[in-house]
């Protein structure tokens, strides 16, 4: 097992040597046919620095943000910024116009990197200067390209790195900024350091062992923790190859970048892997050897679906933003390396990862809690973020003595394993009591299952009730049944009459409000509780 220490290299220089090593070994492809070896990809992105350095970038202009969806391009680009010691800032494009400006604005962004295709296709104004890719290739010199090609070819990775001006660099240097999904309020620029995203390229390589025979695929966004440190910087910073497509929710596409490359990891949601039971064909995930969730709880039913269709199992695992984001994995038999025992615990989100600490604490005085005993989950570890980009305050409210306070509610078992239960942000006070909407939402959604497309059809939120603090409210899409035979059977199935909302507290809508992460959208579900109810 290899461990964080300070001889670790930093990311910039792990990535040269990896890149160097792969040398014309394929890479990288995108679902738009680009395909590169090690070797083109560190050309063309070295190509890239130079220009930007030269044409774009101010001595001052320490972070560059780009808008860019996961393919060859912005792989290329991400890495491009952090070898011109940058600091990269991938900006959201599910929001709205107005949330890319306040980002644009907390970042201090002078530019954005972006496509002027992609720009077209969302329709958004990032609100800030752009500099279009379809632009910079048609202006990158031939000596850029020369430069590119004789640095990639005859210099180490070390003497690469001097070269570039990065010999300075350390653990504790910024690479990246990621907002907060903002699924409860305005984004939080989250500041990860090369430290956090190296012990988080430990940890994988540590549990999953990701080596030249895999092929990961790469559907998330750059803009979202788990997208960006797995299949960007792990995937380019370790020996696998990585395949890009650019929307999660593109179930034929990729099921046919799946079969073309033969791809053995998926890295996914529960509701990207919905869409994929309906529109994938069992051949085209045949390859696959490990499917890894996370950023919502995994299904019981969900995960024996699709191994019934595409005879493998999926595993949790899980993470948070601030984490950067990994935190903890199953590990199947198959990836268990020289161990050759499975360390899977189903229903739990597995075993920390390396270097990585899990406690629980009591929710009201922070006091540390025993084996089995329910509480607040904290972390620490060379993983925990640098903290919340100019809110130290805010910061502090969520760090204690070096131990990250998740907000998230749930136990240790006696083997280590991290079982989450709820959210705090999940959890309404009702009567002195904490209901867990989390509880009462899989309770309708076994009954009241799924829409057609594999969308859900129910989830919980909560308003201000003056009587009892707050009042259990049910969004929902076309039901199967009545409100009061929901209730019936919620009562049926063990949930505690308070726990049951009323039948004047269901909200019909046309979809449930989800963020392109593919997390709830909890606080534009709050809203529109708010907006029909009170």
């Amino acid at each position: 097992m290899t461990h964080y220490d300070a001889s670790t290299p930093v990311i910039t220089l792990r990535l040269l040597q990896q890149l160097k090593q792969s040398g014309s070994r394929f890479k990288t492809a995108d679902s738009t046919g680009a395909k590169l070896s090690s070797r083109e990809l560190l050309v063309r992105t070295l190509a890239l620095r130079r220009y930007l350095l030269r044409e774009v970038l101010d001595p001052d202009e320490h972070r560059v943000g780009i808008f860019l969806p996961p393919t060859v391009p912005a792989v290329a680009t991400n890495l491009a910024v952090a070898l011109a010691d940058r600091v990269s800032v991938n900006l959201n494009y599910t929001v709205n116009s107005a949330m890319l400006k306040q980002c644009c604005e907390k970042a201090g962004l002078k530019h954005v990197i972006t496509s002027r295709k992609f720009i077209d296709k969302v329709g958004l104004d990032v609100g800030c200067p752009t500099v279009f890719l379809e632009d910079i290739k048609d202006r990158i010199t031939l000596g850029d390209k020369l430069s590119a090609f004789f640095n990639a070819r005859l210099r180490s990775a070390t003497g690469l790195h001097r070269s570039l001006g990065l010999q300075h660099k350390t653990h504790d240097d910024p690479v990246t900024i990621i907002f907060t999904s903002g699924s409860t309020g305005v984004p939080k620029g989250v500041v990860l350091t090369s430290k956090n995203i190296t012990s988080n390229i430990i940890g994988i390589d540590d549990t999953i062992h990701l080596t030249e025979k895999d092929v990961v695929l790469g559907i998330l966004p750059f803009f979202h923790s788990f997208g960006y440190t797995i299949p960007l910087w792990a995937g380019m910073s370790l020996p696998c190859s990585v395949v890009y497509h650019y929307s999660p929710l593109e179930a034929r596409p990729i099921g046919k970048l799946a079969e073309d490359y033969q791809t053995t990891v998926l890295l996914a949601t529960p509701t990207f892997l919905r869409a994929y039971l309906r529109r994938v064909e069992p051949q085209q995930f045949k390859s696959l050897e490990i499917v890894v969730l996370g950023a919502e709880k995994m299904p019981l039913g969900l995960a024996e679906e699709f191994e019934q269709k595409f005879a493998i199992r999926p595993i949790e695992g899980y993470g948070t933003t601030e984490l950067s984001p990994l935190v903890s994995v199953n590990v199947p038999a198959s990836r268990a390396g020289a161990a050759g025992s499975s360390r899977i615990r189903e229903g739990s989100v597995g075993l920390p990862m390396t270097d990585v600490e899990a406690r629980i604490v009591s929710i009201d005085h922070d006091t540390p809690l025993g084996i089995d005993e329910v509480g607040l989950l904290e972390i620490r570890g060379p993983n925990v973020m640098q903290g919340y980009l100019d809110q130290p305050e805010l910061t502090a409210e969520v760090m204690h003595d070096g131990w990250y306070r998740t907000g998230d509610v749930g136990f240790l078992d006696s083997d280590g394993f991290i079982h989450i239960t709820g959210r705090m942000s999940r959890f309404s006070k009702i009567g002195g009591e904490m209901v867990p909407h989390i509880q009462i939402e899989e309770t309708l959604t076994t009954i009241a299952g799924l829409n057609e497309d594999g969308s859900m059809r129910v989830a919980v939120t909560a308003v201000p009730d003056e009587k009892r603090g707050e009042r259990i409210v049910v969004l929902h899409t076309e039901l199967p049944c009545g409100k009061q035979e929901l209730i019936r059977q919620m009562s049926q199935a063990g949930l505690p009459n308070l726990f049951l909302p009323g039948d004047d507290s269901y909200v019909q809508v046309d979809a449930i409000p989800v963020l392109g992460s593919g997390k709830l959208d909890l606080k534009t579900m709050r809203d529109v509780a708010e907006a029909k109810l009170l």
